[in-house]
Parts: structure tokens; C-alpha cells; sequence
């Protein structure tokens, strides 16, 4: 069906979305892979050095990740009903140079998610990032929607996910991505 690359907007050893990435991982449809990626290494972005050293090696390995994928999917946190900013800087980072963007983001299909501690999901965070996406020219898959409120209760103190109602709803938002991410992938090439 597809490949997949994951990313988790959060650096937390506990995160909750980390957490979402890998429960993803166990429902995965037949035929589709995925690996999770990490943001940990990517500096702040820095024009002056990107002008001195060029683009750090972190960041070009996840591009190079992101490119050779079907679609990307977004674990993201919401901070103060926002995107969080360890990830919007990595993809700032891959950005540049500004000619790599068509190559690595233009039409690849991405999908969102998230998981917060608080009672309203990650509705604005998930909203936070349709601008952006579209910006770099990616094509959203809307056709489930996963906002995980109140995740301590989902999640278990070693993260794993004990709801299974949520699994069954994540299968299910996979199995559909999955199948998007492919499509899309078969038009792009």
C-alpha cells in the first residue's frame, strides 16, 4: 500500500504523541510501513548558519527521509492553542534552500494527528498547520480526524495506549491515509 514516515512534534521522553506514533505503529493495514523520525538533533534555525555551514546533516537526512516516502504523518502537540515550535523550526529547516521544497514536500500526502493532557484535543494545533502545509504545496488527508484529549487516560504510565475504542479509530484513520498516501504517490510519480 505505502510507505510512511512519522514525526512526533514533541522532544519529551514521555510524550503523549510519541506515544500516539507507536500505537500507530501496532495497527498499521496490511501492506503499509511506517518508520517515526526523530527532530531531536535539528538546531534552531539560524540564516547565518545556514549561510556558513549550509544546511546541517540532521536535516537533510529527514528531507531525504520525507522525499523518498509515500506521506508523512504529523503527531503534533498543541501549546497554547498553537503548533509547537520545535516543529514548525524543523520544518523550517527543510525549507531551505528554498528549491528543495517542490522535491520534498510538493504533493506528498500528509496526514495530522495529536494527543494533549488538556480536554480539547489538538483541534487548533491541527488547524495551526493547514496554512503551512498547504504553503509548502502538500495535500492533507481529511478524511478522518484523530484529536486525542484527556490522554493520560489513553495512555498508560509506559505510553502504551489502553483505549481501544481510539484503536480502533486510529486502524481505521490509517487504513484510509494509508490508501490516500499510495494514490497520491502513484500521481506524483
Amino acid at each position: 500500500m505505502s510507505n510512511l514516515i512519522a514525526i512526533s512534534g514533541s522532544l519529551r521522553k514521555g510524550s503523549y504523541n510519541t506515544a500516539l506514533l507507536r500505537a500507530a505503529l501496532e495497527v498499521l493495514p496490511a501492506g503499509t510501513s511506517m518508520e517515526i523520525a526523530s527532530i531531536r538533533d535539528i538546531p534552531l534555525y539560524d540564516g547565518d548558519q545556514e549561510e556558513s555551514v549550509g544546511v546541517p546533516s540532521p536535516v537533510e537526512e529527514l528531507k531525504r527521509r520525507i522525499d523518498s516516502s509515500d506521506g508523512l504523518l504529523i503527531a503534533t502537540p498543541e501549546y497554547n492553542h498553537g503548533v509547537p515550535g520545535v516543529l514548525k523550526n524543523a520544518i523550517d529547516w527543510m525549507t531551505r534552500p528554498p528549491g528543495d521544497v517542490r522535491r520534498v514536500f510538493g504533493g506528498k500526502a500528509v496526514g495530522l494527528m495529536g494527543a494533549t493532557p488538556g480536554a480539547g484535543g489538538t483541534r487548533f494545533a491541527q488547524a495551526g498547520w493547514l496554512p503551512i502545509l498547504h504553503a509548502l504545496g502538500m495535500r492533507v488527508w481529511s478524511g478522518r480526524q484523530i484529536y486525542v484529549a484527556r490522554a493520560s487516560t489513553v495512555f498508560d504510565e509506559k505510553g502504551v495506549m489502553v483505549d481501544d475504542r481510539l484503536r480502533e479509530r486510529l486502524a481505521s484513520y490509517l487504513e484510509g491515509f494509508s490508501f490516500f498516501a499510495g494514490n497520491l504517490q502513484n500521481v506524483r510519480s
